[in-house]
């Protein structure tokens, strides 16, 4: 669902630039442009990707870790340009991807404890 989202916003970025300064960054939209939102597209773009091929191979601890990352970078984003940038405020259109983000860490942490265990067990098996 989230990847389904994320395509969306990807396409949105590149076909116009306007939604972005009415739902993410209503602060400043004024620093909304093109440029910004097709960066805004590939970051996405990529992510999904990323996170798409967690999914097709959940047990790969690489790929874990770089999907677990994507997720902070997402945070570490939206937070600064609330907190720090001021230029997005604590609408629907920011809360809704710093709750995926938080969320989607805290499973991924969870998740990260039976990947570790799963890796002890099948070691043992092999001794």
């Amino acid at each position: 669902m989230v990847s389904v989202i994320a395509a969306g916003n990807t396409l949105q970025s590149f076909r116009d630039h306007g939604f972005l300064s009415e739902k993410l960054y209503t602060a400043s939209p004024g620093l909304v442009n093109g440029l910004q939102a097709r960066t805004f597209g590939v970051w996405t773009l990529l992510s999904s990707v990323i996170r798409c091929l967690c999914a097709i191979d959940i047990r790969n601890r690489t790929l874990y870790h770089i999907t677990l990352f994507t997720f902070f970078l997402a945070l570490a984003h939206f937070l600064s340009e609330v907190f720090i940038y001021h230029t997005a405020a604590l609408t629907i259109g920011v809360m809704a991807p710093l709750m995926v983000a938080s969320f989607s860490i805290m499973g991924m942490l969870i998740g990260l404890q039976y990947l570790e265990v799963e890796v002890l067990s099948q070691n043992k098996k092999k001794n």
